[in-house]
């Protein structure tokens, strides 16, 4: 085959489809992840903008606990937990924990409380004058929340966004510690199989680098587009 590497083509595809199919659940995992912490942090963050001491004191023992704790820790406790507390509650009925679906409520519950916070900053720097006028003109609470307050929210959140989103996608491969079948398993297993390890790490290492880079790309974009209406006001 090469100086490179002691494998055949034929080997090399195989690894290849195996590589794929990683990363196909790596993405899954992954984009599931952000988009339900993207749901829950924003509901979290507004609903913790009240001023009942209750739902502050519960805000402040969830942050603390899920910005606290590893996110390793986190997977392992509803992988392992999760599966004693239901079969304790639901006996032979109970449904088997997976290490996706443990990924996905671990990394969800997680960043859900970075986002959360997020959006509280946000919300706390836009003036207040957006509030007063949106309740003058008696616009439906709901329709200020999605049509005047979220969007400017998003817009002064997205630079933390991005960085959680980037952060999420290096942590997503701890869940293959837990037995998920992902990218980096598979190419745990096929240098394990080949004594070739910087050949599939490297080919993972730059599966992440494509993807980062590609998520800079579209963020820069985005920024642009929600900056619009904003530069026009400037000049």
């Amino acid at each position: 085959m090469g100086v490179w590497t002691s494998l055949s083509w034929a080997q090399l595809y195989g690894y290849a489809g195996q590589l794929a199919a990683g990363a196909l659940v790596t993405m899954e995992l992954f984009l599931l992840s952000f988009a339900l912490a993207l749901l829950f942090g924003v509901l979290v963050g507004i609903l913790t903008l009240s001023r009942s001491r209750l739902i502050e004191a519960l805000w402040r023992v969830y942050a603390s606990i899920f910005m606290g704790v590893p996110s390793l820790l986190v997977i392992f406790l509803i992988f392992y937990g999760g599966s004693a507390m239901l079969t304790a509650v639901l006996g032979d009925y109970a449904p088997e924990v997976s290490p996706f679906g443990a990924g996905v409520a671990a990394l969800s519950i997680v960043y859900a409380a970075y986002i959360a916070e997020l959006v509280r900053g946000a919300v706390g720097n836009l003036p207040k004058g957006q509030f007063e006028g949106a309740r003058a003109l008696a616009i439906p609470r709901f329709i200020m929340w999605w049509r005047v307050i979220l969007p400017q929210v998003m817009r002064l959140a997205l630079p933390g966004l991005v960085n959680l989103w980037m952060f999420m996608l290096k942590e997503t491969p701890l869940v293959s510690l837990a037995g998920l079948h992902d990218l980096v398993g598979a190419a745990k297993i096929a240098a394990g199989a080949t004594k070739e390890p910087f050949l599939f790490f490297i080919a993972t290492a730059l599966f992440f680098v494509v993807f980062s880079g590609l998520t800079l790309r579209v963020a820069d974009h985005l920024e642009i587009r929600l900056e619009r209406g904003r530069a026009r006001v400037k000049a």
